[in-house]
């Protein structure tokens, strides 16, 4: 029997298909790439049309002697890694280190990890695409010859640990550009007035209208003294309705989710992070172990810019919302979504369950409680999006009375549509909606029943959160949606951003750093160059551009500019941010530093006094070895744990969230586990003690 070979790159992703694809097969995972530039050099041929020196990652010797092996005894081979340009020279890579056939067609690609997809890829191979190779290798020499240059110039002139990037260092632009807009605002003063009238006739059927002209012109209310005297003259006349306009008005559904969007509403909605989105999203696409069919990939490939969506996941999305939502929420034809993805990214479609059928709670049981999280997100988004749109009934008043012109609107839901099962989230509090209006006629004569004045503040420009940031980064064309989520790691971990009230301000160090690039290197942090760089680069891909000329209409310049500013740029200094905590060793006042695992306090006095200590974040629940706190700590895998206060003096650690309750059996510290079978659950931490109890809902939330 013939022996086929299918190269992957994740050990989930080859554990799902293995299981699609049955004995003839065998699946192995590369682990990611194989190869790479080298960290400690720039490895980039210059003077040879910047030929990329490649070396083998540390640690993938084995994995590569594994595949050689397999490859030997494979009668075909098949690379199968991602459909994108980062899988595609994933299987170059793969191609010349296990010697392949460069001219075999021995590349498949899926969008989805079904049986479907797998046998249809198997039945069309083609050969690697050197277009799209081209466009990540671009992208990679790119990022390291911005990267390996201005870093050390950073590390020189303000800092060291500091970095730069083609993408993060506009992110941080974007960020102190908006500081300085906020910092630059003039609060003004003004006034709003609303009446609140009822039909002479019907006195009970009060409603709200809002001051809108005064003698025909915008209302215009700098200070409270205006808005008494106008509220004066409002009282002295009477009012009547001059006009009534009812109108149906249609709400359309959002469309399926690409990278960036998937990441915004899960932040709006969910409260996650770009980066924790991408890894729960890699989980449900690689596979999950479902209970009789074994491990199943849940959702279409996450990293796409396309809203594009097959007819055969269109047809079956319109048999569950006919069965589950009734026929009269299926328009008469699938829509169709415009995409801004180029002619290379619209081969994808939008992220979407792969099965439509599967109802969220239908595995509820086999995953955990943020992977059900977001895939019924991604499950109630798609399926919404194939509704039909909702239809409003809106309705306008005007009263005039004397020079005065109100106007009060209202509308009600009058067909819900997709509403009655998605509705999308929004960065900001939005407006209170409006309400239902009483059944009012023209030249209805009114009482005048209440005039309401409000003191109103113009207010700045709102700081970013993280689904703000992303859509600008998409808008603006800046990077790849599919990294937005360690550009913010990165920006967040060399503390040149901190977070206040889930928003993005930029801290001093931030600032410095952001001036500095600005003044000497304008042109490679100006955001309309790295999005036209990133139009190169999908030029690239679609083979229009040459990668070499493209690196080098860089590389030239920048040249000039670093060489020019390695010369004119004094070193910079920045004060340590003084704590309030005294050093036990020396009574001076400690400071703020940020190291490899993040920020931690200093004594001032180093190297006389080298006294550092952790910033400790209290859960409130006792340490119950000693009689220390318990605080959450981080692993140097950037994993939360929990451990004692007084540490390395109490050595207390656990992997488990503290409830700060006491079993009522014996007395011991409890922990919240979570099983699938019960959900999160109180647990004694004494082995010996059974004790266990439903952890009630919102009482405490836990990330591991």
């Amino acid at each position: 029997m013939s022996r086929q070979l299918v190269i992957v790159e994740s050990p989930t992703k080859a554990k799902t298909i293995s299981k699609l694809l049955g004995r003839k097969y065998q699946v192995k995972a590369s682990n990611g790439h194989i190869v790479d530039l080298p960290r400690s050099q720039m490895a980039v041929d210059i003077d040879n049309n910047f030929q990329p020196k490649y070396i083998t990652i540390r640690g993938k010797g084995k994995i590569i002697k594994e595949l050689k092996d397999s490859v030997k005894k494979a009668d075909r081979v098949y690379l199968a890694t991602d459909p994108d340009r980062e899988g595609e020279a994933i299987s170059w890579h793969l191609a010349q280190t296990l010697k392949l056939d460069m001219e075999a067609p021995c590349r498949i690609e899926f969008n989805e990890i079904t049986k479907r997809a797998v046998d249809a890829a198997l039945k069309n191979p083609r050969t690697i695409d050197l277009n799209r190779v081209n466009a990540q290798q671009a992208r990679r020499i790119l990022d390291r010859r911005f990267g390996f240059k201005l870093s050390p110039l950073l590390w020189a002139k303000v800092r060291r640990g500091l970095s730069a990037g083609r993408v993060q260092s506009v992110a941080v632009r974007l960020i102190c550009d908006r500081e300085e807009e906020i910092n630059a605002f003039q609060q003004e003063e003004y006034w709003s007035i609303t009446g609140k009238f009822a039909p002479v006739t019907q006195p009970q059927e009060a409603f709200q209208a809002k001051l809108l002209k005064i003698k025909g012109k915008k209302v215009d209310l700098p200070n409270e003294e205006r808005a008494e005297e106008v509220k004066r003259q409002i009282t002295e006349v009477a009012y009547r309705i001059t006009e009534v306009k009812k109108r149906e008005r249609k709400r359309y559904p959002a469309p399926p989710f690409t990278t960036s969007t998937l990441q915004q509403e899960a932040s709006r909605k969910l409260g996650f992070s770009a980066r924790k989105t991408m890894s729960l999203a890699q989980q449900l696409y690689e596979g999950v172990e479902i209970q009789g069919e074994g491990s199943t990939g849940l959702i279409t490939y996450i990293r796409t810019d396309s809203v594009r969506v097959a007819a055969e996941a269109q047809e079956e999305s319109r048999q569950v919302i006919a069965a589950q939502f009734g026929e009269e929420n299926l328009p008469a034809k699938p829509p169709v979504y415009k995409t801004k993805a180029t002619a290379a990214q619209e081969a994808h479609e939008a992220i979407r369950p792969t099965m439509v059928s599967r109802h969220p709670q239908e595995i509820k049981e086999y995953l955990t409680r943020d992977q059900f999280r977001l895939y019924q997100l991604i499950w109630q988004r798609f399926l919404a999006s194939q509704m039909r749109p909702a239809v409003l009934e809106v309705m306008s008043v005007d009263l005039t009375g004397g020079d005065f012109l109100f106007r009060a609107s209202g509308s009600k839901v009058k067909f819900p549509g997709f509403l009655s099962l998605y509705q999308e989230g929004q960065d900001d509090t939005p407006e209170e909606e409006e309400g239902l209006l009483p059944d009012l006629k023209e030249d209805t004569d009114l009482l005048l029943l209440e005039v309401l004045p409000e003191q109103h503040f113009t207010q700045p420009p709102a700081r970013y959160t993280e689904a703000m940031l992303v859509k600008t980064l998409e808008e603006k064309g800046i990077g790849r949606p599919s990294t937005y989520a360690s550009t913010i790691d990165t920006i967040r971990k060399r503390n040149y951003v901190v977070m206040e009230n889930k928003r993005f301000k930029p801290t001093e160090l931030g600032i410095v750093v952001d001036k500095l690039l600005k003044e000497n290197f304008p042109r490679v942090v100006d955001p309309n160059f790295t999005a036209t760089m990133e139009e190169k680069l999908d030029k690239i891909e679609e083979g229009a551009v040459d990668w070499v000329e493209t690196v080098r209409d860089f590389y030239t310049p920048f040249s000039e500019e670093l060489a020019a500013a390695e010369k004119s740029i004094e070193r910079v200094k920045i004060d340590d941010e003084v704590s309030d905590i005294a050093c036990e060793h020396c009574g001076r006042q400690m400071v703020y530093k940020y190291g490899r695992y993040g920020r931690f306090l200093a004594c001032p006095g180093y190297p006389e006094c080298r006294n550092i200590k952790s910033i400790q974040q209290e859960t409130g629940a006792p340490c119950p070895d000693c009689e220390g706190k318990v605080v959450i700590r981080t692993s140097k895998k950037e994993r939360r744990f929990y451990g004692c206060s007084n540490y390395p003096k109490c050595t207390f650690t656990s992997w488990d969230a503290p409830t700060g309750q006491r079993c009522p059996d014996c007395g011991a510290y409890t922990v919240v586990k979570r099983s699938k079978a019960k959900g999160e659950m109180v647990v004694c931490s004494n082995k010996e003690c059974a004790y266990q109890a439903p952890w009630s809902e919102g009482k405490q939330e836990t990330e591991k």
